[in-house]
């Protein structure tokens, strides 16, 4: 048949943790430079997270055909601290936990995240934390 009609194919679906890492190290120098401001540089990181986010949902959306479209806050939290955290580190987030202050926000729960493991800032920055691109996933 027609090769649009074909499942995308899944590939290995592993990115080597060391090519990721200078990688990731890459784009936070990378946007280090345009920046000397710990929350512009945190934005910057999470609006880069967002587009990734979008980019991986549209793989999902793709390879799973009948995927059913979730309208309930906590079920799509729950699709992405499972599905799409598994997709992209390997494993689920560890929890999911509802703000005590505002009860319309809820936070999504990483105990290790891969993006802060083998970061360096420098001194300035000591206030950089580099998982605002997960945040933006």
């Amino acid at each position: 048949g027609d090769p649009i009609d074909k499942p995308l194919p899944r590939g290995k679906g592993e990115v080597n943790l060391s090519a990721f890492s200078f990688l990731f190290s890459e784009l936070v120098q990378y946007s280090q430079t345009r920046t000397n401001q710990v929350t512009l540089l945190e934005q910057r990181l999470s609006d880069i997270g967002w587009s990734v986010g979008q980019r991986i949902l549209d793989v999902i959306v793709f390879r799973e055909r009948g995927l059913k479209r979730e309208t309930r806050v906590v079920n799509i939290l729950s699709f992405i601290q499972t599905t799409v955290w598994k997709i992209l580190f390997g494993r689920a987030a560890d929890s999911i936990e509802q703000s005590l202050e505002h009860k319309d926000q809820f936070m999504i729960i990483d105990q290790s995240p891969v993006t802060n493991k083998f970061i360096s800032v420098p001194k300035e920055l000591n206030q950089l934390n580099c998982a605002a691109f997960i945040a933006g996933v």
